[in-house]
């Protein structure tokens, strides 16, 4: 066991320029402490469920995974030296982010308080909130 304040930090990044500053500062915060990084994109399929289409969602899920690599592609770029292994989820983001934490054994979990979604974060409960509220270990929620 080493003395490090955090062994693995999560980013949980949807790649909009809203969650830019929360990956910066949990870069920052593993090049202080030496920890790994795992960027996490969970890609939130319920929403078109219901499409009737096959080709739509055939077409929908080539788009959210062009995303997902986006992001993840981003925070790459942005890691300049720090370990960094990145991962594309399925499912409610917050759940999965959690879920992910807890078999993972994440020591911080670092978040941007606005992502993509604006009404429904106002009817929903922000991704953020939700994550606060389950997971398994500490949460910075960066503005």
């Amino acid at each position: 066991m080493t003395n490090r304040l955090y062994e693995r930090i999560l980013i949980a990044t949807d790649g909009s320029e809203k969650n830019r500053a929360a990956v910066e500062e949990a870069l920052r915060i593993s090049r202080l402490c030496g920890s790994a990084v795992v960027a996490v994109y969970v890609m939130d399929l319920g929403a078109f469920e219901s499409a009737s289409a096959d080709v739509m969602i055939r077409d929908t899920w080539t788009v959210v995974q062009q995303e997902a690599e986006a992001a993840l592609a981003h925070v790459r770029t942005m890691a300049g030296g720090v370990p960094l292994e990145t991962v594309v989820l399925d499912g409610k983001p917050a759940a999965q982010i959690v879920k992910f934490a807890e078999e993972s054994k994440i020591d911080l979990i670092v978040i941007g308080t606005q992502g993509k979604r604006g009404l429904e974060r106002l009817l929903l409960g922000s991704v953020a909130e939700q994550v606060i509220r389950m997971a398994p270990c500490k949460v910075l929620v960066v503005k």
